[in-house]
């Protein structure tokens, strides 16, 4: 079902700007004309949230309140067309995928995935648009501004974004046969849009890979050291292992996996970044993102 009302902290966490602000500007410039509840409850309807998009654009680049307070909507969406054709094309896409997220509408999302993808390719619209649009999507989940419906549709459209470019790539012969990269997620691990990604980026500089995905068993990895290729393990880690389970996973995988074999792990997401260095054995690597791996590859390829 589309969501059709908001609350007043549903716009704060969506725009950015905070509830008491908002009352402010609905009070002195009329900004916002919410409905009320019996109990005078705020409700906004989808094109308040369109407007306070637009309004919060604007602010980010620079023009006052009083001023935006001046213009129309139709005058405020013109000022955001023109200064988002100049500058700050991002941070109008990235609202402009909130819009589409929450309202369900696929023919927006392919627009603004559409326009990124003529700019700036597609490494440029992973890293400058749906990078900082998921770090705010996992935001908006916890807050309860946005629910599972919105989060498995928005992700699912991401996905498909990348399987395609991925399969693009898939028929190339890999530059480097002894190295092989096997990317796994961990036990009830799902989330793996970072992880094709960087299979993506891999395999686009002749990097030999292996996907295996989500939800791996540690007892299934071995199986990979029997080959010719020397082995590098890469898992991103958002949810699972948890935070209190990650020593035991990082121990796990050196005993079932390693076993006394010098391969490494290399650890990325946003649950890796809590690894304690003491928890780490020699081979084991947390790397804070994808740039960071990828930036190791062409010594690897060269050595």
């Amino acid at each position: 079902m589309i969501k059709s009302k908001f609350s007043i902290k549903d716009l704060e966490n969506l725009s950015g700007i905070k509830a008491h602000t908002i009352r402010i500007w609905e009070k002195r410039y009329g900004l916002l004309s919410p409905d009320r509840t019996d109990t005078n409850i705020r409700n906004y309807d989808l094109e308040s949230l369109q407007k306070i998009l637009n309004i919060s654009y604007l602010r980010n680049v620079g023009i006052k309140i009083s001023a935006i307070a001046d213009l129309t909507k139709e005058e405020i969406d013109s000022q955001v067309r023109s200064y988002a054709e100049r500058n700050n094309k991002n941070d109008h896409a990235i609202q402009e995928l909130k819009l589409a997220m929450v309202n369900f509408d696929q023919q927006m999302f392919q627009r603004v995935y559409k326009s990124s993808l003529d700019e700036f390719g597609f490494s440029g619209v992973f890293y400058n648009l749906f990078v900082p649009f998921l770090e705010e999507l996992g935001y908006l989940w916890q807050s309860k501004t946005i629910n599972l419906a919105h989060e498995h549709f928005i992700s699912h459209l991401i996905k498909q974004k990348l399987l395609i470019n991925l399969e693009l790539l898939q028929y190339q012969r890999p530059h480097d046969q002894e190295e092989v990269y096997i990317l796994f997620l961990p036990e009830n691990e799902m989330h793996d849009l970072g992880l094709l990604f960087l299979n993506y980026e891999l395999l686009k500089r002749g990097c030999n890979t292996i996907y295996l995905g989500a939800s791996m068993m540690l007892e299934s990895l071995p199986f990979f050291k029997n080959k010719e290729a020397k082995p590098t393990y890469i898992t991103y880690i958002t949810v699972q292992p948890t935070e209190k389970q990650l020593p035991s996973f990082l121990k796990q995988f050196d005993r079932k996996v390693a076993n006394g074999d010098d391969v490494e792990l290399w650890v990325l997401g946003q649950l890796a970044q809590k690894i304690k260095e003491k928890d780490l054995k020699h081979n084991q690597k947390v790397f804070k993102g994808i740039s960071e791996v990828i930036e190791r590859i062409p010594d690897l390829i060269k050595a």
